[in-house]
């Protein structure tokens, strides 16, 4: 336990930055599985965008956001894009 007080004021600090950076790898976890198990664009895209937020707050390291958004880019690739479909006035 820490006995000065500029050490519980880092512990106490320290302790909410491990709470907002689980949260934050926890929602990148989620999207990342929902985007490899659905395969739609929408999910990808979310799943890119908290890999990219998370690099910008420091949570992970940028290398492992180009790993995550280059396996991401191979599922929708093979997504084949929807049928639109054209009605004629």
């Amino acid at each position: 336990m820490p006995v000065s007080v500029s050490a519980k004021r880092a512990l106490r600090g320290s302790t909410q930055k491990q709470k907002i950076n689980r949260l934050i790898i926890s929602r990148l976890e989620v999207a990342i599985r929902k985007a490899k198990k659905v395969k739609t664009t929408e999910a990808i895209l979310t799943a890119v965008s908290l890999a990219d937020r998370a690099v910008k707050k420091r949570v992970i390291h940028k290398n492992k956001s180009s790993r995550i958004k280059g396996a991401l880019s191979k599922l929708s690739a093979k997504i084949k894009p929807a049928k639109k479909s054209s009605k004629k006035k």
